[in-house]
């Protein structure tokens, strides 16, 4: 029944016959799938990162929220420069989730291209390759967002010298 179906299929949709063919092989659906390894557990990397990104951002978000809603009416000059510190701490750390999520998008991209490369005539290696140093160029930058954030987040509310 399976080989009159295909053999119908070849007949009406020779390109979909074509693709069935190719992704037939067990030994190359291997090979793309240990290709595809690294780029995966490098996204699992990026989610846990963005995991601890979006805890601190959280926790910044709602001691603004505090301090605005307790003292709405009169603010402490202490007060004022924490929510000053805490307003850059939350842009770093903006920027940290933007560029992390752009390496996710792009990671997930590669992983997509890397099983259409096993199944196409076409030659994207460059571009794979292209798109991994992206990545990599966008994870760094959401951690060197992450990184200030943390520096500025261990100095502190620092008192404006006199």
């Amino acid at each position: 029944m399976l080989p009159d179906l295909l053999a119908a299929a070849a007949v009406h949709s020779p390109f979909a016959f074509e693709i069935i063919e190719r992704t037939a092989s067990t030994p190359r659906v291997q090979q793309v799938v240990q290709l595809s390894l690294a780029p995966a557990f490098l996204l699992s990397g990026i989610g846990a990162v963005m995991n601890v990104i979006m805890s601190r951002m959280i926790w910044i978000a709602k001691r603004i929220e505090i301090i605005e809603d307790r003292m709405e009416e009169h603010r402490t000059p202490r007060q004022t420069r924490e929510v000053g510190w805490l307003m850059r701490r939350r842009r770093l750390m903006q920027g940290a989730i933007m560029f992390s999520t752009a390496a996710a998008v792009m990671i997930s991209l590669v992983i997509g291209l890397l099983f259409i490369s096993a199944y196409i005539t076409a030659q994207i290696g460059t571009v794979i390759a292209g798109l991994w140093v992206l990545t990599m160029a966008l994870l760094v930058t959401g951690l060197g967002f992450f990184l200030l954030e943390t520096r500025l987040a261990a100095i502190g509310a620092v008192e404006p010298k006199e």
